[in-house]
């Protein structure tokens, strides 16, 4: 099995190392579900367990051993927790790291569900089958069961989906809408208008300090919604005449390159964005020097929270959607954002103390515990209802992009929220959210897989991504794209792929 996982690995490893170009936590809202809050499996009278933890986390420091929200999630579970955070920069290569060694912690988050090692790894009985026991948790069975059924694998839930809404997460860029307000702008709606906006902010000094220094676009590496806008797909595969089609084919994937290299031609985005940090690129926008920002609707307020210290009028407008010629354009989500799993290794009693936890986290009270923290400690409560953060908060790092990475209720304003929003601004929020979803595009390919991509896939994706930056850059033609296109067409391998691909979407649709 070892020697299978190595050769698994070095697939991932160079994967990791591509620049992607495809590709929160409690509202205010009340209980979504609309059902009584019962509370999860009894486990008083047992000794605590000790339960090893690996997950993400977006705040500016991770929350500590001693950490109160913690604490409290051990004295609710009678649980030891050992949660090791992950930097976002450098989360996938120390996943593949970790899986390739066996020496798992004994709960693990997988941010890629098509991870090959990650699947090669379940196949080979790695994974606890978790079917048969999710019955008992009655809180995690109150994720959507559209979402359950997205993330089985060869028909078993080996997983725990890292659930989020299906509107109002995926990017689309966010636009410093008192730059629009200063120039007279309108709200774009076209990539044309977008390509306008970036131009007055190039030129008309919008933040008013004399000096050209602003950033008009900042892609943070990910620039598939322009190919979306004007293939109206989200993402690789999108569902023409009841069959998937490979948008690497599709014309609005080349005029999108076009578009970008436009755009960077123009000196519109900054010069060695293919290679920037997500913390080096949320850096430059907290310092008020960037007009457009692609990012999700309430990651946004980490950047607006620390820009309106000293910019008081700055105000960050997430867009509902965007058009072309294909129609109107807002990607929805998966309905998750990574996913859970449990080591063979890890005991059966234990596995199931693990499940008992993570369903306290998919509880309303956990769920708050997790995203707000201890009433009057780190958030008051108003005369309507709306949670207001203390400073506590800030300084315990209690946040959705914290300890709701780990513990996560289906909610469908869960994108709306981050700790210390005004509640005018998460309200506007939920518009957009509600806005979007009148403008959904779905990926059909969610959950689906093919085993040849699984095998080359991570070969096939650097190498085109790196084609694509390399056209957006200026360094290679247009014409580099047609060549490549052709030789795709050509490859017995590339096409195996979308045949597997449409077979595994005929099944499922029976």
């Amino acid at each position: 099995m070892k020697k299978q996982i190595n050769h698994w690995v070095k697939l991932m490893l160079t994967a990791c190392l591509a620049v992607t170009l495809f590709s929160a936590c409690a509202s205010n809202s009340s209980n979504p579900s609309g059902k009584d809050d019962k509370s999860s499996p009894d486990t008083s009278g047992d000794k605590p367990v000790s339960i090893s933890i690996i997950t993400e986390f977006n705040t500016p420091e991770a929350p500590g051993p001693d950490n109160p929200v913690l604490k409290e999630f051990e004295k609710k579970t009678n649980t030891k927790l050992n949660i090791m955070w992950t930097s976002p920069n450098s989360y996938g290569d120390k996943i593949n790291l970790i899986l390739a060694s066996g020496e798992m912690p004994d709960l693990v988050k997988v941010l890629d569900f098509n991870n090959a090692l990650m699947r090669q790894m379940i196949k080979q009985g790695a994974f606890w089958d978790l079917s048969p026991y999710l019955k008992d948790y009655p809180h995690l069975m109150e994720y959507p069961e559209a979402t359950w059924e997205k993330t089985k694998i060869d028909g078993k839930n080996y997983v725990i989906p890292s659930v989020r809404p299906s509107h109002g997460g995926p990017w689309l860029p966010i636009i410093r809408q008192d730059w629009l307000e200063k120039l007279n702008l309108e709200i774009p709606r076209t990539l044309d208008d977008l390509f306008n906006v970036m131009k007055a902010f190039a030129e008309q000094d919008p933040d008013g300090n004399g000096v050209a220094d602003t950033i008009p676009l900042l892609p943070r590496n990910d620039l598939g919604w322009a190919e979306g806008v004007l293939n109206h797909s989200n993402g690789k595969w999108k569902e023409t005449g009841g069959k998937l089609i490979d948008t690497t084919f599709e014309p609005g994937t080349r005029e999108a390159l076009v578009w970008l290299n436009k755009v960077f031609a123009a000196g519109y985005m900054p010069a060695d964005y293919a290679i920037m940090k997500e913390t080096q690129s949320e850096d430059l926008a907290k310092a008020g020097k960037v007009g457009i920002y692609p990012n999700t609707i309430e990651a946004i307020w980490r950047v607006q929270a620390e820009l309106i210290k000293t910019e008081p009028q700055a105000n960050f407008l997430p867009l509902s959607y965007l058009e072309s010629d294909a129609g109107t354009y807002a990607p929805s989500s998966p309905g998750f954002s990574g996913v859970f799993l449990i080591p063979k290794s890890v005991p059966e009693d234990k596995m199931k103390r693990i499940l008992a936890l993570m369903d306290y986290g998919a509880s309303e009270e956990g769920f708050t515990l997790a995203c707000f923290g201890i009433e009057g400690v780190h958030y008051t409560v108003g005369e309507d209802g709306f949670k207001t953060a203390t400073e506590q908060a800030f300084k315990d790092s209690v946040s959705q992009s914290s300890f709701g990475k780990v513990f996560e209720r289906s909610d469908p304003y869960l994108w709306a929220y981050r700790t210390g929003m005004p509640k005018e601004l998460f309200e506007r929020n939920k518009q957009i959210v509600d806005e979007r979803t009148s403008h959904s595009v779905d990926d059909p390919s969610v959950g689906l897989i093919s085993d040849t991509w699984l095998k080359i896939g991570p070969d096939y994706t650097k190498k085109m991504n790196d084609l694509k930056t390399k056209i957006i850059m200026g360094q290679e033609s247009i014409e580099a794209w047609d060549r490549y296109i052709e030789t795709l067409k050509a490859d017995a391998n590339y096409m195996k792929v979308i045949d597997e691909m449409n077979a595994a979407y005929a099944a499922r649709k029976g």
